[in-house]
């Protein structure tokens, strides 16, 4: 079935005009791609909208923050109903990027779940719902890219076309199943993601190099030339694995080169990659041959009475789930269950507090769990 073409939102006219008619809508579709394969600094090079009456493309890479702000007021409004595929991504990445707060969300995997399907990726869901089959070859594109190929623009497109109508079928399902209740507190707990700045470890090379039980010298140099892929990462916003990747690193430290005509020998390193990268590399590995030597970081010691809890928690959730035939993910997050966990309520009032907890999944769980939470020493 052919589409008719989205409309293209790339300047300041056209985000207005625009903007004045999602504002009149009472529902719209969102969706959003990243260049997270392709750059250190992850943002949202493209938001793809539906409404009922058209599909829309915006570019946001010409838009500076306050440019965007209209548009960020819609997906705050909480009369404005927005429905995503797998939402948490795209709220993430539209509260890093442009501070949005998504109110009113209405997630179509959360649903379909709910619903009772195992395959719930949106091409699988379109399949058995539209017999509809996207194109997903440009899943792995760079967004970041311009100008957009019309075949780029299509795949965008379809990703939310076909989301209000897909919404207005599982909302009805979800009815017929007595679980809209369940699935509005679903999307309700979507406004408890906490967005983490992902933050670069300095340790973290004790991860890539353990597995290959090298030697205490080797992690000197290991060390320095992690330091150093992260620090050219960022300067060239690339991932660190485009630089070089964990194993070529692991490689280096092993066997510590001492000319650029070596490092294409090691696999995975290219001719390239030595000519760009070579001579800070060997430096980095120069210096790790006599810096002093790392002491494995200490782990924080683990709070064993803690887990326990938390195990027959989730053990608790498995059977659950098993029962309802659901994924257990939708019965009680996993924040929630160490929250009860940790804090040991004495009455089911006492665990409203705990996000992920709302009146519907209280009303309906709230007793089994105070009961395993009363077996527990205090």
């Amino acid at each position: 079935m052919s589409l008719a073409r989205p409309l293209f939102i790339n300047n300041i006219g056209a985000l207005r005009k625009y903007t004045s008619d999602w504002i009149k809508s009472d529902i719209i579709a969102v969706d959003t791609e990243a260049n997270s394969m392709y750059a250190y600094y992850t943002r949202v090079c493209l938001i793809q909208l539906s409404t009922q009456q058209a599909d829309y493309i915006l570019d946001p890479l010409p838009f500076d923050t306050t440019d965007l702000r209209p548009f960020g007021e819609i997906m705050a409004d909480p009369r404005i109903e927005k429905v995503f595929h797998a939402a948490e991504y795209d709220l993430i990445g539209l509260r890093r990027d442009y501070n949005f707060v998504v109110n009113n969300v209405f997630d179509t995997s959360l649903a379909v779940r709910l619903c009772g399907l195992k395959a719930f990726a949106l091409n699988d869901v379109l399949q058995t719902y539209f017999d509809v089959t996207l194109d997903k070859k440009h899943q792995l594109d760079d967004w970041s890219e311009r100008p957009i190929p019309p075949q780029r623009l299509l795949y965008a497109q379809r990703d939310t076309h076909y989301l209000i109508d897909l919404r207005n079928l599982l909302r009805k399902q979800l009815e017929e199943l007595g679980r809209w209740e369940e699935a509005q507190e679903a999307f309700a707990d979507l406004a408890h993601i906490v967005f983490k700045e992902a933050q670069f470890d300095p340790n973290g090379y004790w991860k890539i190099g353990r597995p290959s039980a090298l030697t205490r010298r080797q992690m000197a140099t290991l060390r320095e030339v992690y330091l150093l892929r992260d620090e050219i990462a960022r300067r060239e916003n690339v991932p660190p694995v485009r630089v070089v990747t964990n194993p070529v690193l692991v490689e280096l430290a092993r066997i510590a080169p001492t000319h650029v005509r070596d490092l294409p020998t090691i696999r995975g390193f290219s001719e390239r990659q030595a000519r760009v990268y070579g001579e800070d590399l060997l430096t980095a590995v120069m210096k790790g041959q006599s810096t002093p030597l790392p002491r494995p970081p200490v782990d924080e010691p683990i709070d064993a009475v803690l887990v326990e809890r938390y195990t027959q928690l989730q053990n608790w959730r498995k059977g659950r789930a098993a029962a309802r035939d659901l994924d257990a993910s939708l019965i009680v997050p996993r924040p929630a269950l160490w929250e009860l966990a940790r804090i040991m309520p004495r009455t089911v009032e006492d665990m409203g507090v705990i996000p992920g907890l709302g009146p519907w999944r209280l009303k309906q769980y709230g007793e089994e769990l105070l009961t395993l939470i009363s077996k527990w020493k205090r």
